[in-house]
C-alpha cells in the first residue's frame, strides 16, 4: 500500500485513447499531421508579418502574437500525446504533470485576453478611425501584451498552488490525453473545494467576463456600422473584423463544449483534441485566406517569385 501511494504521489498515467488500440496509428498518423499543419500555418502568418512591412500595423502585431499562443499552445500537449500514442509512454512525472498544467492554463488565459484586447482594437479602428494609429502606438501594444502575459501566469500559478496541494493517494491514472484540473481533482482522496472554487473564479473573471466584453464591444461595433450610409462603407468596416469574430466564436465555442459540460464520457477526450490541435490549426487559415490585406500581398509574392523563375 505505501508503495502504491508512493507511486501515486510521484508520478501519474495518462490513459490517453489506449482504450481503442487498434485505432493508434490512425490517431497517430492524424494527429501528427494536423500538428504539423498548425505549426506551419501559424509560423508563416508570423514570417508574413514580420517581413512584409505593409502588415506592420497593430491588428497584425497582435495577430503574430496570437500565432505565438497558439505553436506554444499545441506544442504543450500534443508532443507528449504523440509520445503515448506511438510509444505507448503513459506516465509523466508530478513535476512534468503539473509543468503542463501550468504552462496550458496560461497560455489559455493568454489567448483569451488577447481576443479581448483584439476586439478592442477593431473597435477603435472603426469608432475613431482618424486617433486610430495615435492611441494604438506600439508601445501600448506591447504593454498590453506585457500585461496580459503577467494576468495569465498569475492566475495559472493560483490554480496550479491549490491543486498541486491536493493529496493524490488512492488512483494515479488520468482519463486524458494531458494533465487537465478537473481530471487531478477527479483523483484527489481530500476533498477538492479550494481547487475547484479557485477554478470557478478564475473561469468565471477571466475567461466568462471577457467573453462578455467581447460580446458587447461587438454590439456596439455593429451598430456604429449600422449608421454608415454606404453598403460599401458598411462592408468595408465590417471586414476588419469578421476574421476575429470567426475565431472568437471557434475558441470559446469549444472551450464552452470542452469545461462547462458534465465530464466523464470517453466524447470528452475527442472534444478537447478538438479544441488543442483542431482550432489552432485553423486560426491562421481563417485570418489569411478571410483577409484582404494578407491575400493581396500572398498575390504580390507568388508574381514575384514566378517572375524571379521566370
Amino acid at each position: 500500500m505505501d508503495g502504491q501511494n508512493s507511486t501515486a504521489r510521484n508520478e501519474f498515467i495518462l490513459l490517453a485513447f489506449s482504450d481503442i488500440p487498434q485505432f493508434r496509428f490512425l490517431l497517430f498518423s492524424v494527429i501528427l499531421l494536423l500538428y504539423i499543419v498548425s505549426i506551419m500555418g501559424n509560423t508563416s502568418t508570423i514570417v508574413l508579418v514580420r517581413v512584409e512591412p505593409t502588415l506592420h500595423t497593430p491588428m497584425y502585431f497582435f495577430i503574430s502574437i496570437f500565432a505565438i499562443l497558439e505553436i506554444m499552445f499545441v506544442s504543450v500537449t500534443i508532443p507528449k500525446l504523440l509520445e503515448n500514442l506511438i510509444a505507448a509512454k503513459r506516465i509523466i512525472s508530478f513535476t512534468g504533470c503539473f509543468s503542463q498544467l501550468f504552462i496550458y492554463l496560461a497560455l489559455g488565459i493568454i489567448e483569451c485576453l488577447m481576443l479581448t484586447v483584439m476586439v478592442f482594437d477593431r473597435h477603435l479602428a472603426i469608432h475613431s478611425p482618424l486617433r486610430y494609429s495615435t492611441i494604438m502606438s506600439r508601445s501600448l501594444c506591447i504593454e498590453l501584451t506585457i500585461l496580459q502575459w503577467m494576468i495569465g501566469l498569475s492566475a495559472s500559478a493560483i490554480l496550479i498552488f491549490f491543486t498541486a496541494r491536493l493529496k493524490f493517494c488512492a488512483s494515479n491514472v488520468i482519463n486524458h490525453f494531458f494533465c487537465d484540473l478537473a481530471p487531478l481533482q477527479k483523483l484527489s482522496c481530500i476533498n477538492p473545494f479550494l481547487s475547484v472554487l479557485a477554478t470557478t473564479l478564475v473561469t468565471v473573471f477571466l475567461v466568462v467576463v471577457s467573453f462578455l466584453i467581447i460580446l458587447g464591444v461587438y454590439a456596439h461595433i455593429i451598430y456604429i456600422i449600422s449608421k454608415i450610409k454606404t453598403s460599401e462603407g458598411k462592408w468595408k468596416a465590417f471586414s476588419t473584423c469578421s476574421s476575429h469574430l470567426i475565431v472568437v466564436c471557434m475558441f470559446y465555442s469549444t472551450a464552452i463544449t470542452v469545461y462547462l459540460r458534465p465530464q466523464g464520457s470517453q466524447h470528452d477526450k475527442f472534444l478537447a483534441l478538438i479544441y488543442n490541435i483542431i482550432t489552432p490549426m485553423v486560426n491562421p487559415f481563417i485570418y489569411t485566406f478571410r483577409n484582404r490585406e494578407v491575400k493581396t500581398v500572398l498575390t504580390k509574392s507568388i508574381r514575384r517569385l514566378v517572375n524571379n523563375v521566370q
